[in-house]
């Protein structure tokens, strides 16, 4: 049985461990590969969600090796955590004789490198971000001063190093495929493989909405049977335009005042409430809600639209924003703008929603015209586009299938 080391800064106990990594995991665990994840962990999440994670990899050959992630001081504590984890990766090897190693963006990336150049394991690169971009696009980094230049420059090395010595890459987007392609240390030879954020077809189905859970999150945010509800989904940041989405909402409460707008996010509702009141959008037309995961769908389905406005720069060209596909999957149109990965191409392919070519009122005159012509959009033709597209178990038999490609490269070496 193969062994794969997978390595990520992210969290099991983060949402996206548990909806972007566990289950891509359990999967391939299903074809004979053993796995050993390392992952750092928020100490507050990993005190609520660590059984539940236990729980969820109990069936599947998985282990979970969390090590606690550092936040402060800036820098140094990054650069501990790299630390920590290589020490760990190396114990870890050496014990159980890695086969893959397969690595998230950024950290993970240099650890895995680290690995690939001192022990020859087969390396994973699995860019799902252009990471040093997008600590710049979103703010994060700043390249006028001099230390973040450095830090910048340093994780670009990088990234086109791990590039040249991957043994398999993937990526989520066509639009970063393209970009991949062109960067110096790209070899035609090395298997590239696009696999979009996949999404669970059977917990976001509107088909099996818990109907008592339904009808008690209704009565607990006050919705009436005639509101138009317009939701967003996730966390709120640098990456969300948060002033453009409400600004967009006002023109629509303008035209529908049963219009409202839920925001089901872990984050920010000081942020929603100040926009919403500087755009004049009554207090009672927002609601924000944290939900776990099982609730989601639930919440989605009082939807009518959901909206999602990002930041369209170089770095989010790589992005597959996993709410699209959750959103898909019920059934609901979605209102987006262009140049977000491959964002615009489905809600055209699959008819699936409204996308805006720039974030002006004019393209917002213009989607107000769709957004109440009801026929237009059909949700069982939406759902049939999530699943073709962001199906799980096409997902897994790509990492799967370069999984294979490496082993047999590896064995024809």
């Amino acid at each position: 049985m193969p062994k794969v080391l997978f390595i990520s800064y992210d969290g099991m106990t983060d949402p996206l461990g548990q909806s972007q990594v566990i289950p891509y995991l359990a999967g391939l665990s299903k074809h004979g590969y053993e796995f050993t994840v390392l992952s750092c962990e928020k100490k507050e999440k990993y005190h609520l969600y660590k059984k539940q994670v236990e729980e969820i990899i109990k069936p599947f050959s998985i282990k979970w090796v969390p090590l606690p992630y550092h936040k402060k001081p800036a820098v140094l504590s990054t650069i501990y955590d790299v630390y920590k984890m290589r020490k760990k990766a190396v114990q870890l090897h050496k014990k159980e004789k890695f086969d893959i190693i397969h690595t998230r963006p950024g950290i993970p990336a240099l650890v895995g490198l680290r690995m690939k150049k001192k022990f020859e394991i087969k390396f994973l690169n699995d860019i799902r971000e252009f990471y040093a971009d997008s600590r710049i696009d979103g703010g994060i980094w700043n390249k006028e001063n001099p230390f973040y230049h450095k830090i910048y420059s340093f994780f670009k090395q990088k990234e086109n190093e791990a590039v040249e010595k991957s043994d398999g890459i993937v990526c989520l987007t066509y639009a970063a495929e393209k970009i991949i392609k062109q960067w110096p240390g790209y070899k035609t030879n090395i298997p590239l493989q696009v696999i979009p954020c996949s999404v669970d077809i059977e917990l976001f189905n509107p088909n099996n909405i818990d109907l008592a859970k339904r009808t008690n999150l209704k009565a607990a945010l006050k919705i009436k049977e005639d509101d138009f509800i317009i939701s967003y989904l996730g966390s709120i940041g640098s990456w969300y335009l948060m002033e453009e989405m409400m600004q967009f909402f006002k023109m629509i409460s303008d035209k529908n005042p049963k219009a409202k707008f839920l925001f089901i996010s872990p984050n920010g509702k000081q942020a929603i409430e100040k926009e919403a009141q500087k755009f004049g959008v009554e207090k009672e037309k927002i609601m924000v809600k944290e939900a776990q995961r099982n609730e989601v769908p639930v919440l989605l389905s009082f939807s009518s639209f959901s909206v999602f406005f990002i930041k369209p720069c170089y770095s989010k060209q790589s992005s597959s924003p996993t709410k699209h596909g959750e959103i898909m999957a019920m059934g609901l149109p979605v209102i987006s703008n262009a140049g977000v990965g491959d964002v615009g191409d489905i809600i055209e392919k699959y008819q699936s929603g409204i996308v805006l070519k720039e974030l002006n009122k004019k393209e917002y005159d213009l989607a107000l015209e769709l957004i109440f012509d009801r026929e237009m959009f059909n949700k069982n033709q939406i759902r049939n586009g999530a699943i073709e597209f962001y199906n799980l178990d096409s997902a897994v038999e790509k990492y799967k299938n370069v999984y294979d490609l490496m082993l047999k490269n590896h064995a024809n070496a």
